[in-house]
């Protein structure tokens, strides 16, 4: 059994309880909600890995767009879950426009039940990859950006700012940070109060 989450959301009942079935074998916790009103609370409430969403919720709609629309919205959440969509029509351009909009996979009913544990794997894994990507890529635009700031400073400015870090570093223990910084005490003194860092 894999120890993930899994929220299904469908207005039919009688997919809920079959889906249900399934992955209550597969998954270690799996929560069933009619509608995806109560899936922000969920949400906020503890860790949800993944999101088995239905397209439509209103007999009046079946464009698929109120699935869109929530999608959009785990999207937009802070760690958000991954998202597989589930849909009663074949429809391409809902399955393409899905995965413009966010997510990891699509899925049509009736379903294969392999085929569906596998998708769900699959997109947590994905989902996965993608954090850590946008993870690096978030470090590496502050990197350059204290780079760029690094090099609009004044040699003063530099000398401060390293003065500052070491300290830091030392937890303000003027001997081991003279030591580091290779000048006596009494120069780091000097410093500190030309630098305005004396406390």
């Amino acid at each position: 059994m894999y120890d993930y989450h899994i929220a299904i959301i469908d207005d039919n009942r009688a997919v809920l309880q079959s889906l249900k079935l399934v992955l209550e074998g597969e998954f270690s916790t799996v929560t069933t909600l009619t509608m995806p009103n109560s899936l922000p609370a969920m949400m906020a409430a503890g860790k949800v890995d993944v999101v088995l969403l239905d397209m439509n919720f209103s007999a009046q709609k079946l464009d698929g767009q109120e699935g869109l629309d929530w999608l959009r919205y785990i999207k937009s959440r802070e760690n958000a879950p991954a998202v597989v969509m589930i849909t009663a029509f074949g429809d391409i351009n809902l399955a393409v426009n899905s995965l413009k909009e966010g997510a990891e996979d699509f899925i049509t009913k009736p379903w294969d039940n392999d085929e569906l544990v596998a998708k769900l794997l699959g997109a947590i894994r994905k989902r996965g990859e993608n954090q850590a990507k946008n993870e690096k890529a978030s470090q590496a635009d502050q990197l350059m950006e204290r780079q760029e700031s690094l090099r609009q400073m004044t040699l003063d400015e530099l000398e401060r700012e390293h003065i500052m870090e070491v300290m830091k570093e030392c937890d303000g223990n003027l001997a081991e940070a003279a030591r580091r910084l290779d000048i006596g005490r009494q120069s780091l003194y000097y410093k500190l109060k030309k630098y305005g860092l004396m406390v």
